[in-house]
């Protein structure tokens, strides 16, 4: 599923093309979706002008008018920009016509995402008011990680996927993440030392920065805004390479199921 990178990488592909631009129109051909999409959605934003639009952990904020569209891309959304009379796919289920001349397409086979409209204070929303801190900034330090994880007996791969925690952190981040700090992903989060967890912080830093860079990780169909595939899947170290050799030690990679994720580590270096 698009995890932080990903969803990084698509805000930095369209906001260039929407941003300060007019909807002229939206077309919603499906409202299934995670949450269904509000009947009145397209009165609030169609003739309304794009704002600076962010992202907090995986969802996307574009500013319209006198609230905010909520985008969640889920489990195999995507959202791209295309020309207008571009043939549609089969799952584009929503379009929006900027003034900009472009059209932004959310594009969502399994329809585990949803695009919602916040009227008031988007912090204030109850699916962002309890998140934990941005990876990327400087509230998120080893220190956190490790008061909040005191007398935790839950895995540690499990804890930092935790969005009270941290957020964005999903599967293959978090993997990679605790290969390059050594630690064990079954290990209880209570049992981590606080230098370990400073090792963790800055690796989980600095895998999600090169994600980024690389545009992301596809591996189910991900594209950035511009239908750009991301290329960090060919960094990977242990996500996916379960009983291949690691690339450090040569020792054969384990598989186990955490948190009712496949989870791939090293039995020799990370412990």
């Amino acid at each position: 599923m698009p995890e932080l990178p990903e969803v990084e990488t698509t805000l930095r592909g369209i906001a260039p093309f929407v941003e300060h631009a007019r909807i002229d129109g939206m077309n919603i051909r499906e409202r299934r979706f995670r949450s269904t999409v509000p009947l009145s959605l397209e009165d609030s934003v169609v003739g309304k002008v794009v704002g600076t639009m962010s992202r907090r952990a995986k969802y996307l904020l574009m500013p319209v008018g006198e609230g905010h569209l909520l985008w969640h891309l889920g489990m195999s959304g995507s959202l791209r920009l295309v020309k207008p009379g571009t043939p549609l796919k089969k799952h584009d289920h929503i379009e929006l016509s900027m003034s900009s001349g472009w059209c932004l397409r959310y594009h969502d086979p399994r329809r585990f995402g949803f695009v919602d409209f916040i009227s008031g204070i988007p912090e204030q929303d109850k699916r962002l008011a309890r998140l934990g801190p941005e990876p990327l900034s400087e509230a998120f330090n080893g220190e956190h990680l490790y008061l909040a994880a005191r007398n935790r007996k839950i895995a540690v791969k499990a804890f930092i996927m935790d969005n009270a925690h941290v957020v964005g952190i999903g599967n293959i981040y978090a993997t990679e993440a605790l290969f390059a700090a050594g630690i064990d992903p079954r290990r209880a989060a209570g049992q981590v030392s606080r230098e370990r967890y400073e090792r963790l912080a800055e690796a989980i830093k600095s895998v999600l920065a090169a994600a980024i860079e690389q545009g992301g990780t596809t591996l189910r169909g991900f594209v950035s805004g511009q239908g750009e595939p991301g290329y960090f899947a060919q960094r990977l170290n242990v996500y996916g390479r379960a009983g291949a050799e690691c690339l450090c030690c040569h020792t054969e990679l384990c598989h186990v199921v955490i948190g009712q994720r496949a989870t791939v580590y090293c039995p020799k270096c990370q412990h």
